[in-house]
């Protein structure tokens, strides 16, 4: 019995999304175009079940690139008007769309010069008249069993606020850069972060010259304890990096390993990234090209650090 339930309620949420879809058109478009275009801020308002999923909403689009705040009607008409500006767009969310404080709230939205959204399940609603754009997120069923409790209505509002981020997202170019300036803190705001606040540098950092013999390279790898050391010029530009597995490799096939120098054991012209590449972006090479840590360098192949597989998985960071 739970489980038929379960199934049927989560029947009725899928198909109020793919009727959504299915109604998707010209209104939508236009209240993308329509935030696009204003000055001001996105504020979000609904109350009750309806008011989370707005709270949602302008969360979900503050995040991506779309400045939005929520106000909580009721709040709204016992001083928090004031966060409503000239310029801003309301995104008004009712499924009756006869909530008495959104209601009251017109007045105040149109003396202001505002514009209206509405996501509503009532198309003939007072709050649907009076809306500038009218988007439909009306339910064949609820899923309840009872058949009140808000469920696949506040599903298709959900989800239709978050076609509506992505498409404001496409809009606005808007790029994982953006998103990691946005994102600093956190498990994802450590898989944005810039490779260079993660590389080892300075005193950390392994470095030989070319013509150093392999007993240097060993005791500068020892002491460093990255399982490597990068092959630097004079100029401490990088000509190539000596491994661990390098060495073994060494030790297999060479009766003297330490009778050669760097340059002679060295992987010339390592993969490198630049300190700005996402750390993401260093994961994925490390992955791709089956090794454990790459060389930071600038636009002159200069030095400036090493990043390490473990620097991405040590922190638990993906």
């Amino acid at each position: 019995m739970s489980l038929e339930t379960a199934r049927r309620v989560l029947r009725a949420e899928a198909n109020a999304i793919r009727a959504l879809e299915r109604r998707l058109g010209e209104p939508f478009e236009q209240a993308v175009r329509l935030i696009l275009e204003t000055p001001g801020r996105v504020v979000t308002s609904g109350m009750g079940k309806s008011g989370l999923v707005a709270r949602k909403i302008a969360a979900t689009l503050a995040s991506t690139g779309t400045p939005a705040l929520f106000l909580h009607p009721a709040e709204a008409l016992h001083g928090d008007l004031g966060m409503v500006v000239r310029g801003d767009v309301v995104l008004a969310l009712s499924h009756s769309g006869e909530t008495e404080e959104l209601l009251r709230l017109l007045e105040t939205i149109r003396r202001l010069g505002g514009r209206l959204i509405v996501m509503t399940g009532n198309v003939r609603s007072t709050l649907a008249r009076e809306a500038d754009l009218l988007l439909d997120t009306s339910v064949d069923e609820e899923g309840c069993p009872l058949d009140l409790a808000p469920m696949a209505s506040t599903t298709a509002a959900l989800a239709l606020g978050d076609a509506l981020a992505a498409a404001l997202m496409r809009a606005r170019g808007f790029s994982e850069e953006d998103f990691a300036r946005l994102h600093p803190g956190g498990k994802l705001g450590r898989r944005l972060a810039r490779v260079g606040s993660l590389m080892h540098t300075g005193d950390t950092l392994p470095r030989v010259q070319p013509g150093a013999p392999m007993r240097e390279v060993v005791l500068e790898m020892s002491r460093k304890r990255l399982g490597c050391t990068t092959v630097v010029d004079d100029g401490d530009r990088l000509v190539g990096i000596i491994t661990d597995g390098d060495l073994r490799r060494l030790l297999e096939r060479d009766p003297d390993p330490l009778s050669r120098t760097a340059a002679e054991v060295m992987t010339p012209d390592p993969v490198t990234l630049p300190e700005t590449a996402l750390a993401s972006k260093a994961l994925a090479l490390m992955e791709e090209r089956k090794i454990t840590m790459i060389p930071v360098v600038d636009d002159g192949r200069r030095l400036l650090g090493l990043i390490q597989i473990h620097d991405l998985w040590g922190t638990q960071m993906f």
